[in-house]
């Protein structure tokens, strides 16, 4: 499998191969090359069908039945490649060379690629296309920058301080805890601070313990499962315990939740009831909603359990068996390759739970969790050990 965009003639083209048959898309008009012009391209394939954007012209390539899901496993190149032999000779007309231009802002799935020294695996021959210090957006957040003999300076917005404008005026003398994040507050000409797991108070100056997690609608915990390499992911399983008054919120995603292709199982609340969903490959994303009503926001505490065997799903509220399903009799895919990330109540800060989950689920969780175990584990999960911020002390009745 490959996906390859290149220039040819003047007009960009996409090429991608799924498994099946080669597929190409070419740009109605010509790349300018007159060096001073920026072009805009946008490229990619929802399914097996294409489509290709250069400077708001569209174009598309009609589906036809065949292989939807690009299947790599490679590294990500930019310009070239590291060997001539890593290119499909189906993935360009003529024989391959490098790119010879400039190229800024690229994002794969909605993520920017740091095109700097430090970021990417390797590289070579690549020079500052600015041609000074000053390159392409060093000054955060519309500061001006300027060439100075020593490398460069940031003239900087009256909200904004720092050598690149990178910290609110608000932040700049906060006085937030440890690994605390500082949030400016613009309106109030003041800031809040948002407290990483174990610390809490207005500060996030004291440390705290708990057993019972307290989630209040912009928390969250990401645990990282250090035996996934020996889990069988044909059968997994997780079990929780959770209370709420709210009727929507995301509990637990089992999953990386960083671009729609990846494998997750999820459980929330929607319109009250209790919600799961699975994918198991493809981005075929199964519901599975409790077929006959009954509240989960009663403020009680609720048991859930999830039990994956292949394609075959069961799903257990306080220890009754409400859904019983296969998702996919012809077993095509029948592994929970989830990555090792479990998230709890949400998701990192600034990721919203209706975007990440592509409107799956409509918002965080506000409530508690407790006593989390994955497969057949005799220990439960040490949440406190984990990742997170704002979440609190449950053990109590507040």
């Amino acid at each position: 499998d490959f996906l390859c965009i290149s220039l040819l003639n003047g007009f960009i083209q996409l090429r991608y191969n799924l498994g099946d048959k080669t597929i190409l898309l070419q740009s109605v008009q010509k790349v300018r090359t007159n060096g001073n012009t920026w072009h805009s391209l946008k490229a990619g394939r929802v399914g097996n069908e294409g489509y290709l954007d250069l400077d708001g012209i569209n174009m598309t390539q009609k589906a036809s039945p065949g292989m939807n899901v690009l299947d790599t496993h490679t590294d990500f190149f930019v310009g070239g490649v590291s060997s001539l032999n890593l290119v499909n000779s189906m993935a360009v007309e003529n024989e391959p060379t490098g790119f010879t231009g400039c190229i800024r802002e690229i994002f794969v799935n909605n993520r920017e690629l740091k095109l700097t020294v430090t970021d990417p695996k390797g590289g070579a021959n690549v020079g500052d296309c600015d041609g000074t210090t000053c390159g392409y957006t060093v000054c955060k957040n519309n500061g001006t920058c300027k060439v100075e003999n020593s490398g460069f300076s940031c003239s900087c917005p009256p909200e904004w301080v720092g050598s690149t404008c990178e910290q609110s005026i608000h932040c700049s003398q906060n006085k937030c805890g440890s690994q605390a994040l500082c949030i400016p507050q613009p309106t109030s000409f003041s800031y809040i601070c948002v407290c990483a797991l174990g610390w809490s108070g207005k500060y996030c100056d004291s440390k705290i313990k708990f057993f019972i997690a307290k989630f209040t609608g912009n928390s969250y915990i990401k645990y990282t499962d250090p035996y996934y390499g020996k889990r069988d992911l044909q059968h997994s399983r997780i079990s929780l315990n959770f209370t709420t008054n709210q009727t929507e919120g995301l509990i637990v995603w089992m999953g990386k939740g960083e671009d729609e292709d990846n494998d997750f199982l999820a459980i929330g609340l929607a319109n009250g009831t209790l919600k799961v969903v699975i994918n198991l490959g493809e981005r075929i994303s199964v519901p599975l909603i409790q077929s006959k009503y009954s509240s989960c926001c009663d403020e009680r505490w609720h048991f859930v359990t999830v039990v994956q065997n292949q394609t075959c799903i069961k799903v257990y509220l306080d220890e009754e068996l409400i859904i019983f399903e296969d998702i996919d009799p012809h077993r095509k895919y029948t592994a929970l390759n989830y990555g090792g990330i479990c998230y709890f109540g949400g998701f990192e800060i600034g990721r919203k739970v209706n975007i990440v989950t592509t409107g799956l689920f409509q918002k965080e969780f506000t409530g508690k969790i407790k006593d989390v175990a994955l497969f057949q584990d005799s220990k439960k999960i040490q949440l406190m050990k984990a990742e997170g911020y704002n979440v609190y002390n449950g053990n109590y009745r507040n």
